[in-house]
């Protein structure tokens, strides 16, 4: 069916949402418009999906969402009586028709017989791993579109062990979802019949509770905590999102009692107000703390996204200004602390791990390697980093010490399967400590590993190509720097390629060696002087990703080097 017929199905349908006929009514004769929202359905990943609320296939609607979660529970009609009953945890953010997305995702399970525990009101991405593992369920829906700008939201499956989907499953998942072809007739049971027949929990204070008390868990020194939090000055923004209720419970229970919210942006509001994009990577999304921060003197700013998953930070510089710290940084600051005060205490397992993501900074890498911990690379996705803590547990092989990839994504404790920006707030709240105890903050230490490890200095490129032609273009480039390779970046030489598409690692003379990793559309280089390059391809926006990794022996090397690496990547691709 063209997009068209698609369109005029929507427009004749007098059931339709009044919202969204009163959209559909606006954008009559706005062709490029209309074809967009109606050209292809919304793509659902192993990441789930992601896109611009309003009308049509590829929207964020309530059809959309009742399509996705129809999906959901016709695989698990596929799956034995026991495992069903276990139900389906749902979470949601401050975005806009959040809550709504949350319910009619209850109301299709409970059409299958599917019991669904839904909070009360927002909560993080976390919290709703830590739920799924918590309440036993057999998945999780997150409606949530991360740190993308208000027109945004979206849909996350996370798994029975609190990680998103695996691929089989998620694949299996994207079928049904494909075989609802008709948005239209998906069945919706009434919510209050549900509530009535106990087939929809509402839940809350008691899943909060038991989440906290394994947050006490991630605080190693408590003497430390207790002597320095009673006084270092912290400002923290959950930019008007889920962090704002548990990241202030977690602070003061941890014993930091002298932080401040940003007081405008502890309200919360989908419209974001005081940012264009919630997004703690931005130096915009610290506009508001920095002059806190300066009014109060603070030493360490934090911010985290709207449903709590990413984390960001600002440290004061011996000149009184803020520096933004990059996820890199933050990463490597918490791994060196968290290491050092496991040796302290006598707690550093000899099998202690680490794992991180392959377009990370190799930084952690030095640190992992002098406290002997094992240093493990896998793809892009936190479900990865899941795994492995998974298969550590299976198998006792390993102990877990800290996860992270470099957008701001990082896990201290595994009770949740996902990046946790609640356990990095206080985890990064106490490293800050750690410092402050030695007349140092958070920007003397990241100094101090620079001296000792080298200048490490990485950028990650998006490049965003929209629309009907953008997933063309972001594939015509990956096949030019798949196909076209270059031999060399900035005058520095590649030594290999690995293409992780084709699981194999080729090197300037020929040979190949065998990735040992899950087939993945990317590419990443080694070059002679221990720079990477990194190419991929986003799995939820429509964008291309470069992801540089340079070092050097002085910072100004090393950012220098990171902007001729910039300047060759964008010459190439525009060759």
């Amino acid at each position: 069916m063209s997009w068209e017929d698609t369109y005029k199905v929507w427009k004749n349908n007098n059931d339709l949402e009044s919202s969204l006929k009163k959209e559909l009514d606006g954008l009559a004769g706005d062709k490029d418009a209309l074809e967009d929202a109606f050209y292809a359905p919304l793509e659902f990943g192993t990441a789930g999906m992601r896109g611009v609320l309003g009308a049509g296939i590829n929207r964020m609607n309530i059809y959309t969402v009742r399509q996705a979660t129809e999906g959901l529970a016709s695989f698990m009609d596929t799956l034995n009586d026991d495992v069903k009953k276990r139900g389906v945890a749902i979470s949601y953010d401050s975005r806009h028709n959040s809550q709504e997305f949350a319910y009619e995702s209850a109301k299709v399970l409970g059409a299958h017989g599917i019991k669904s525990f839904v909070f009360e009101s927002l909560r993080p991405t976390p919290e709703l791993s830590f739920t799924v593992r918590h309440l036993h369920t057999y998945a999780g829906i997150m409606i949530t579109a991360s740190h993308n700008p208000k027109e945004y939201n979206g849909y996350k499956i996370y798994g029975e062990d609190g990680a998103q989907m695996p691929p089989k499953e998620s694949d299996l998942i994207t079928k049904y979802i494909r075989q609802a072809d008709d948005l239209f007739a998906i069945k919706v049971a009434d919510k209050d019949k549900l509530i009535s027949d106990k087939m929809l929990e509402v839940i809350g204070d008691q899943v909060d509770q038991a989440y906290l008390a394994e947050i006490k868990n991630v605080t190693i020194n408590n003497e430390l905590v207790e002597k320095e939090g009673q006084t270092m000055k912290l400002i923290f923004s959950p930019l008007h999102g889920t962090g704002a209720m548990l990241g202030e419970k977690a602070l003061r229970q941890a014993g930091f009692k002298n932080f401040t919210m940003v007081p405008e942006q502890a309200i919360t509001d989908g419209d974001f107000p005081t940012v264009k994009k919630p997004n703690p990577e931005d130096a915009a999304a610290f506009d508001l703390s920095i002059k806190l921060g300066q009014e109060q003197n603070a030493d360490l700013l934090i911010a985290v996204d709207p449903d709590a998953d990413r984390l960001g930070a600002a440290v004061r510089q011996p000149d009184g200004e803020y520096q933004l710290l990059t996820g890199n940084q933050i990463a490597a600051l918490m791994l060196n602390y968290i290491l050092i005060a496991h040796e302290k205490d006598g707690s550093l397992s000899e099998n202690a791990a680490v794992v991180k993501s392959i377009v990370s900074s190799e930084f952690a890498t030095k640190i992992a390697e002098k406290h002997h911990a094992r240093i493990i690379n896998v793809l892009t996705g936190f479900k990865f980093i899941a795994e492995q803590i998974k298969d550590f547990q299976t198998n006792n092989s390993q102990t877990f010490m800290f996860g992270f990839e470099e957008s701001y994504g990082y896990l201290i404790k595994p009770f949740v399967r996902d990046k946790d920006a609640i356990q990095s707030l206080v985890m990064l709240a106490e490293v800050a400590a750690f410092y402050r105890e030695q007349g140092k903050n958070l920007y003397d230490g990241l100094q101090d590993l620079f001296k000792e490890y080298g200048y490490f200095a990485e950028k990650t490129i998006s490049r965003t190509f929209d629309g009907i032609e953008g997933a063309a273009q972001i594939e015509s480039l990956m096949a030019k720097f798949r196909d076209e390779a270059p031999t060399s970046f900035a005058g520095y030489s590649v030594t290999a390629m690995e293409d992780f598409a084709k699981s194999e690692k080729k090197f300037a003379d020929g040979t190949i060696e065998t990735i040992e990793l899950p087939e993945a559309n990317v590419l990443k280089y080694l070059l002679e002087d221990g720079t990477w390059i990194a190419i991929r391809p986003s799995g939820t926006e429509p964008k291309i990703k470069f992801y540089i990794g340079t070092q050097a022996d002085t910072n100004e090397k090393a950012q220098q080097k990171r902007a001729d690496f910039e300047k060759a990547i964008d010459q190439f691709g525009n060759e």
